[in-house]
């Protein structure tokens, strides 16, 4: 049975989304390792810049006055113009030596970290003031004889600013990044689902007058070549199935129609004239024997109908194969006397089946030899059980049938030789094979011309019966 459970979702959609989304997440990720690595970069070599600056001083301090050369350094830079290293010399007492005009307004002394005798480089303190940032760095120097400590900060506002317009830049970058793939994803998805279009216009062509016609899966892409496959063989089913139902309607016209005209002949005959009561009587059994036969025939009908909708419901059970075939036999033994027919029964199985339809198809099974088989013949019936199934066999040394009808011999109202059909309807072995299907078994037959027919119902074993 297949899921009530549908993702009616349009497949078009979920791909635009899902490419949509890769497309997001590889942007996302090769956009932020490329931040990361400029930023990264950026913040090294300021780190590299401010450590070169440090050993720069160090140096100048080592030489004689060369707290008066800072001195002079930080008094020579131009008024207005934005320092980009602020620095501050306090000696040992902590009185303050020099600074940069505004330092201490802006990078109070006790912002920085402690002094360090080496040159510091990852250790630096990042500081946020006033929407700039610093990195402060401090460290401790003998010049002249006297120990001084120097705080150096560095302004990196710049960066900063850098940082957030490149950040920005990049997120601008994403979007259009994800809203471009979202337009090829569109692109893409239409041009790739194409092919799924010409198909339905061509699924949508197919009429019941054209079942003939095929979509030929070769001229398809790869992946549609199994569904076109598949419609192929549904459309081959189709058209078979639609022969069939031409070919059974019209069968069963002809079989209901003799009948009918029989029956309609005889009462018009009947009522050209007056007729004494016996031949009123002749005419009505006539018409009973006519009605009889189309009640079987509708009876019969309606099986198949109900075997075939799987609405006949079948009650298993298991029981002796002989002992049924005894009283099945002991039926139909009156009538192959008459015949000199001889029925006989070899084997013992116990088969797992519905009592009342197994009875069924072995009574049409017997009945159908007893048409065929001549005066003076043998019906015989084997019973085998192979541990997985129970075989059983109906042989008669009737006239046998030819090779070329054998496959169709299983179909309603198929009679292989129409002038010796007996009074038969040609539903006997179509009900078999309807009851055998129900059982979860197979039916197959075997059959020479001029040496007989055997019919065999293979029934499957209790423990592998179908639910």
């Amino acid at each position: 049975m297949f899921s009530k459970r549908t993702d009616a979702r349009s497949i078009a959609s979920q791909l635009v989304l899902l490419f949509t989304l890769c497309a997001a997440l590889l942007l996302s990720c090769g956009l932020g390792v490329f931040y990361w690595i400029v930023v990264r970069h950026a913040f090294e070599e300021d780190n590299a810049v401010l450590a070169d600056k440090i050993i720069a001083m160090r140096t100048e301090l080592k030489q004689p006055g060369g707290i008066n050369a800072i001195d002079r350094e930080i008094k020579n830079q131009r008024s207005g113009e934005p320092a980009v290293y602020w620095i501050r010399v306090v000696d040992s007492a902590g009185a303050l030596v020099t600074e940069t005009a505004g330092m201490s307004e802006l990078l109070p002394a006790a912002v920085f970290p402690p002094p360090t005798s080496s040159t510091p480089t990852n250790s630096n303190k990042t500081y946020e003031t006033n929407s700039r940032l610093f990195s402060l760095s401090a460290i401790s120097e003998v010049s002249d004889g006297s120990s001084y400590v120097v705080q150096i900060a560095q302004d990196r506002s710049a960066d900063e600013r850098f940082r957030k317009q490149f950040r920005a830049l990049l997120g601008l970058v994403l979007a259009l990044g994800v809203i471009a793939s979202a337009i090829i994803a569109i692109s893409v998805t239409r041009r790739g689902l194409r092919p799924l279009a010409n198909m339905r216009r061509m699924f949508e062509r197919v009429q019941p007058a054209h079942l003939n016609e095929r979509i030929e899966p070769a001229r398809w892409p790869r992946e549609l070549q199994p569904l076109a496959a598949a419609f192929d063989d549904m459309l081959g089913r189709l058209e078979d199935s639609f022969t069939r139902l031409s070919q059974f309607s019209a069968d069963l016209a002809h079989e209901l129609r003799t009948p009918v005209g029989n029956m309609l002949g005889e009462a018009q005959v009947a009522l050209t004239r007056e007729r004494d009561p016996d031949e009123y009587r002749a005419v009505i059994e006539s018409t009973a024997a006519e009605c009889e036969r189309l009640s079987g025939i509708i009876d019969s009908l309606l099986f198949l109908a109900r075997a075939e909708s799987a609405e006949q419901q079948i009650t298993r059970a298991a029981f002796s194969a002989r002992d049924a075939m005894d009283k099945i036999i002991n039926f139909y033994q009156t009538v192959a006397e008459d015949r000199h027919i001889e029925i006989s029964c070899s084997g013992e199985a116990e088969v797992f089946a519905d009592p009342i339809l197994f009875n069924r198809a072995i009574g049409n099974l017997i009945d159908n030899a007893l048409r065929f088989t001549p005066a003076n013949g043998k019906i015989q019936i084997a019973i085998r059980d192979t541990n997985k199934t129970v075989e059983i066999s109906v042989t008669d040394n009737g006239s046998g049938i030819a090779p070329e009808h054998l496959p169709k011999v299983f179909d309603r109202f198929y009679r292989a030789d129409p002038s010796r059909s007996s009074g038969g309807t040609g539903l006997g072995l179509s009900l078999v094979k309807s009851i055998i299907d129900l059982h979860g078994g197979s039916a197959k037959i075997d059959s020479r011309s001029g040496r007989g027919t055997t019919v065999t119902l293979i029934f499957p074993a209790q423990a592998a019966a179908p639910p």
